[in-house]
């Protein structure tokens, strides 16, 4: 209680001694003179015995001990602040006073009202300093240390043969697939008709209050523990002031600084064909927000820069959105499609989302800037926006950094401002839509119509148990059964092929009536992920389980392949007529008697038989040319009708040819 007395004393007696010394000034009375010296020395001893007490009230927010104050005591430097802001504020006092004579009424009105906002921006920042912990002037401290030592010069040494690094970052919105929008009961179905899925609430009339969707949360949370994100115990809404015509409400309500999701990795595994490997992306966070309305550009091209108006649709306007921003951890455009693709995969494998660009339930914006190698400063980002497929989205990330590069090295960059352009699909190029607002122009404040979001631990516990094995579980799972990176690829991309796999895998075991242990996972994926895959395409089928064959069918199959009862050409000349008709392999294969010979004196005689018909070829062979051992093998084959065990006859083929 007599600390806080004290800090009171001490501004009183500071604020005193400003209106003492600013009435001297003006009315030059002795007893005021008086009066300024009392209250100056008064206060000077208050600093010295309170000044560790009432730093945070009067030192000013921006400032910083010089490096040559260091052996001065804490409490001298305090003072010495004190005093140089006194000086200050009273300098300026005196400055004002001195021309306020010559000043209109109306200068002097504005000048007393940019005073007085000064003074409210000074009383703000000192309840905030107030409320600042130790550990949070701390991180300040060493991020501003940090940015001191950065390199912040734009001229860097550019010429033909710089070598420039990309930076690039994502923002994706996943549209969220519930039974109702984020706020209101609204339910949304793309290309309905326009403005016939709206209500008061998702509108923005005044009187509505938003509700937010239990539906909406925990997909945000399963999105959110799939890229393995801290889920945050509380985190809040807040409104995000722009305009914009297909935004009726004037705000969105979105999440600023304390979101739902946060701090989160992802491995993103590169296509085969695109030369394979793994990168780790890191995830910033991940927050909950409501989708605007969509403008139909009409006339023209079709595009804003063409059309003659504009049509708002206000159907998708309040649609539960999550925001996913990453780390800028990619290095080019491959990784960028990889990462997309992943992150649609896991949306679909959680039914958070289905993902389809072209109906805009998965956006993404891509932030790229470049910088000559070892400088520490990061270049201008440039957002690019309205890319409709994952290759899109690599192409033009390519061209901006090159467009940035060349830039660079023309001496022309300058030009390159923050801004937003959007892709040209047609001329493969990007074009300006924007300037980029800045976090500032949002004017993010807390929404006083929604309460605070919590998350218990045992509510993400529960949901944790509520989820299906991920695209990363299930690779990890087929690379332990020894399966080919592209096989796997072709697998983990569809969730219904992965579940007709392990059908498959399931009832191998229960048509298994070998005496060995007969493994047919590598037969399965194979088969499948080519001939039957095919079909299907072929076929226009929806899924595999559209298939004649069914899964413990196909695993009869591979079964019979792999036990060599047949070889892998009679199940290609008979898999037709299964996936036609379907039914019993082994039965079809009895009945039409292509079961494989695999009896040793039977294709002995086989050979035998062969050789005997084909003696000038095997003269031929015995004399030196060994390349026609192909020719007896093919000859063979025909002769048992393709029955004879491939790798039988292939030892005693080579024991015969060898013994003449």
């Amino acid at each position: 209680m007599m600390r806080d007395y004290y800090i009171y004393m001490g501004l009183f007696s500071f604020r005193f001694v400003r209106v003492c010394f600013v009435l001297f000034c003006f009315v030059h009375h002795l007893f005021c003179f008086v009066l300024f010296i009392i209250c100056f020395v008064l206060f000077c001893f208050w600093i010295e015995f309170f000044s560790s007490t009432t730093i945070v009230v009067v030192v000013p927010n921006n400032f910083r001990y010089p490096e040559h104050f260091a052996s001065v005591s804490h409490a001298h430097m305090r003072t010495t602040a004190i005093i140089g802001s006194l000086a200050r504020t009273t300098a300026a006092t005196v400055a004002s006073s001195s021309s306020s004579s010559s000043s209109s009424p109306s200068s002097s009105r504005a000048k007393a009202k940019a005073t007085n906002f000064r003074r409210q921006k000074q009383r703000l920042r000192t309840r905030r300093r107030r409320t600042r912990t130790a550990a949070t002037e701390t991180k300040e401290l060493t991020a501003l240390e940090q940015s001191d030592a950065i390199d912040d010069t734009l001229d860097f040494p550019i010429d033909a043969n710089t070598k420039f690094e990309p930076t690039i970052g994502i923002e994706t919105h996943v549209q969220l697939q519930t039974k109702t929008k984020a706020f209101c009961g609204c339910h949304y179905s793309y290309g309905a008709s326009a403005n016939t899925q709206i209500c008061p609430i998702c509108m923005g009339h005044p009187g509505t209050y938003p509700k937010l969707s239990e539906e909406v949360v925990e997909k945000g949370v399963q999105i959110g523990l799939a890229l393995n994100c801290k889920i945050r115990e509380v985190s809040k809404f807040d409104r995000k002031q722009y305009f914009y015509p297909d935004l009726p409400k004037g705000y969105q309500i979105s999440q600023f600084d304390e979101p739902v999701c946060e701090h989160g990795k992802i491995k993103v595994v590169i296509p085969v064909e695109e030369g394979g490997g793994e990168a780790v992306i890191g995830i910033t966070r991940a927050h909950l927000e409501e989708d605007a309305g969509k403008l139909n550009h009409v006339g023209g091209s079709g595009n804003v820069s063409t059309a003659t108006h504009s049509l708002a649709d206000y159907n998708r306007a309040g649609v539960a959105l999550l925001e996913i921003v990453t780390e800028p951890d990619f290095k080019n455009g491959k990784e960028v499609s990889a990462y997309g693709q992943e992150l649609r995969r896991i949306v679909r494998y959680l039914k958070a989302s289905d993902g389809n660009l072209n109906e805009g339930s998965m956006r993404c914006d891509v932030n790229v800037s470049v910088k000559p190698v070892g400088r520490k400063r990061f270049g201008t980002k440039v957002e690019v926006k309205n890319m409709n497929s994952f290759n899109a989205m690599a192409r033009a990330i390519d061209y901006e950094i090159e467009r940035q590069e060349k830039l660079y090295k023309e001496g022309r960059g300058d030009e390159i401002v923050q801004e937003t352009r959007t892709w040209d699909d047609q001329n493969q190029r990007t074009v300006t839509m924007r300037k980029k607002e800045g976090l500032a122009d949002y004017r993010y404040f807390p929404e006083p119509d929604l309460n605070p979001l919590v998350c218990s631990q045992n509510y993400v516990k529960i949901v944790r148990e509520e989820m299906p094995e991920l695209p990363n579980e299930i690779r990890d799972r087929y690379k332990s059964l020894g399966l080919p990176d592209g096989d796997i690829q072709v697998l983990v991309e569809d969730e219904n092929l992965v579940r007709f796999y392990d059908e498959i895998l399931s009832a191998s075991i229960s048509n298994s009536n070998s005496s060995r242990e007969v493994n047919i996972s590598k037969q399965a994926a194979n088969w499948l992920t080519n001939d039957l895959l095919a079909f299907v395409k072929n076929e226009k089928l929806s899924t595999p389980y559209d298939l004649k064959l069914k899964p413990e069918e196909i695993a009869e199959f591979c079964f019979l392949i792999e036990n060599g009862e047949i070889s892998g050409k009679i199940g290609k000349d008979i898999l037709p007529d299964l996936l036609t008709n379907g039914g019993s392999p082994r039965k079809l294969v009895e009945e039409k008697g292509l079961m494989q010979i695999s009896d040793p004196a039977e294709i002995e005689k086989i050979v035998q038989k062969v050789l005997e018909s084909n003696q000038s070829q095997l003269e031929q062979y015995r004399s030196g040319k060994t390349k026609l051992k192909g020719f007896f093998v093919g000859a063979c084959l025909r002769e048992s009708g393709g029955r004879a065990n491939p790798t039988l006859t292939d030892e005693i083929l080579t024991r015969l040819l060898s013994e003449g």
